[in-house]
Formats: C-alpha cells, structure tokens, sequence
C-alpha cells in the first residue's frame, strides 16, 4: 500500500459536516447559544457532565450533543464490555457524533516493553493492537493512542528508537487494512509521567517518518507538550504533517482551557486556521464541582473558541 496518502485528506474533510463554524458568534459581546457547534470539533470525556447529564453514559453523549459536542474521547474503551461498547456506538452513530482516541494496547509505565526490543513484549503489543481494531468498529473509532513505555536503561536512545520503530511499523501492517490509525502520544516527565521513552514531538516526528505509514500518527497533547517544550504554535507547525489528533489541558493543573497559563484561544484560532478538521479530545479535570463546575467547561470552551 502507498503509505502517506489518506490521513491528512481524511482530516480535512472526514468530519466537515459536523463542526459548523459559521454557528459561531463572531462577536465577544454577543449571546453565545448553548447548542450551537464550534469551530474545532472538542470531544469530552465521559463523566465530565455527569451532575447534570446523570451517570447514565446514553445520557451523556445527549447532553454533550445537546451542547454542541460533536465528538467523544474515552481512553478506557477498550475496557467496557462489549455490550456497553455497541450501545455507545449506537447512540453516537444516532446523534452523528465522532469517536475519538481509546487506548489501544497495556502501558508499560515503569519497565521497558518496546524500547527493549524484547519479541515478547513486541507481540504482546501487536496482539493488543489486533484486539483493538474490533473495538474500533463497533464504535466507528479511526483513532486509537500508542504510548511506547518506559525508557530502556540499559540501551541507548538509538537502539530504543530502533526497537520503538520495528513495533511500530508491525502494528501499522494491522491497521492500514482497516484504515484505522494509532496516535503516538509524547507525556511530560515534570508532572505525570517520568521514565517515558517518548516526551517530545520532534521525537515523534522521527518516529512517525521513520515508521512511514498513514495508520502510525503524531497525538499532539497540548497540556504535555506546554510542560516538555513550550513553543506550541512552533512545533505545530513544524510537525503538522505527522499530527493526526490533539488533546487539551491547561497548565498548570490539567484543568479546562482559561485556568492556567496557556493561551488557547490563540492556539485553537491557528489550528483551525490550518484546516484541521479532526477530534480535540478535552483530556483534563474540571476546575470546579458539581454542576456549576460543568456549565464552566463549556463556558470555557465557548469563550477560547469564539474567533
């Protein structure tokens, strides 16, 4: 298969339909309505309306859509129950709404599994990411994350690199096929995630161009990304051609956009200005309790989305 066609194509024009930017008001000043769309297609997780939409998941994709969310992020998919995954796929399909990242495979979060180069380890990965093409559709989910693990500390970066690609370009041989594409997620060490192999975008740049596939992506995390290099507008654009999802969080705190240092009405009016058309997957707590709490979520989102 010709590989670097159809990702960039895909974005652009996959989820057109559902974004609707000329909802948006133009003016600061102006009434924002409640249900209108936005220019960047944010997608929540569950639990994120829970005091108002209820615990109920069938509720909350309603009250997210009611909102004008398009899209939903839910790292621990891969975990629900079959059942629960088609009634989810269901709903959304009804409501026309997106499926952004799950976790496609186990995070090795304080041992080397890919930078080892280990076989085992390598099909044990590839097997998780097997498993998760079925749940990719009975969600009509495209994206799925890859984190490659814990730095190996006995091997240098090189040779890790080398092992990190090899896994790679095993995995993206099982999703070409079903056009589906995993996102590799660089995480800071400062506040979440010290070890990781992969902590920069440049790095997963390399990788991606190394690995070579449309199925093997760059998850541009904004949140980490502020932590590990700053420079976001920048590297952006420095990586645009391997960035295939974002995700959302403030600094610091990895609360809603507004609470922290990042100024995201500037970043989201240059993403949106570069024509990306995908998920933005709002993978951050709510600064505040309870249902007041929730209504300032979308009031945040309103707020850096009105460009």
């Amino acid at each position: 298969m010709k590989r670097r066609s159809f990702i960039k194509k895909g974005l652009v024009t996959a989820a057109a339909p559902l974004i609707g930017s000329g909802l948006i008001a133009k003016s600061r000043s102006e009434k924002i309505v409640s249900d209108q769309t936005f220019n960047l297609n944010y997608a929540p997780h569950f639990g994120m309306f829970k005091h108002n939409a209820g615990d109920d998941f069938i509720d909350q994709l309603q009250f997210m859509y009611d909102h004008g969310f398009r899209s939903l992020e839910d790292n621990g998919m891969k975990g629900r129950s079959k059942q629960e995954q088609n009634r989810i796929g269901k709903k959304m399909n009804q409501l026309q709404m997106i499926m952004g990242v799950f976790v496609a495979h186990k995070i090795y979060w304080r041992e080397p599994n890919l930078t080892s180069g280990d076989k085992t380890l390598q099909d044990e990965f590839v097997q998780n990411v097997k498993d998760s093409v079925e749940v990719a559709k009975r969600v009509n989910a495209t994206w799925m994350t890859v984190v490659p693990g814990h730095v190996d500390l006995g091997l240098e970066m090189a040779y890790q690199t080398a092992n990190v690609v090899e896994a790679l370009r095993r995995a993206s041989d099982v999703l070409e096929p079903h056009g589906l594409v995993m996102v590799l997620e660089p995480l800071n060490w400062w506040a979440n995630h010290a070890g990781q192999f992969l902590t920069e975008i440049p790095q997963a740049y390399e990788i991606c161009r190394a690995v070579d596939s449309p199925s093997c992506k760059i998850l541009f995390d904004i949140y980490h990304q502020q932590i590990t290099e700053g420079n976001l507008i920048p590297n952006i654009d420095k990586s645009w051609l391997e960035i295939a999802y974002f995700q959302i969080g403030d600094n610091p705190g990895r609360k809603e956009p507004t609470t922290g240092e990042i100024n995201y009405l500037n970043v989201f009016k240059h993403i949106y200005n570069k024509g990306y058309k995908g998920v933005m997957g709002m993978e951050h707590g709510n600064s505040k309790a309870g249902k007041d709490g929730e209504m300032a979520v979308i009031e945040a989102y309103r707020s850096v989305d009105n460009f």
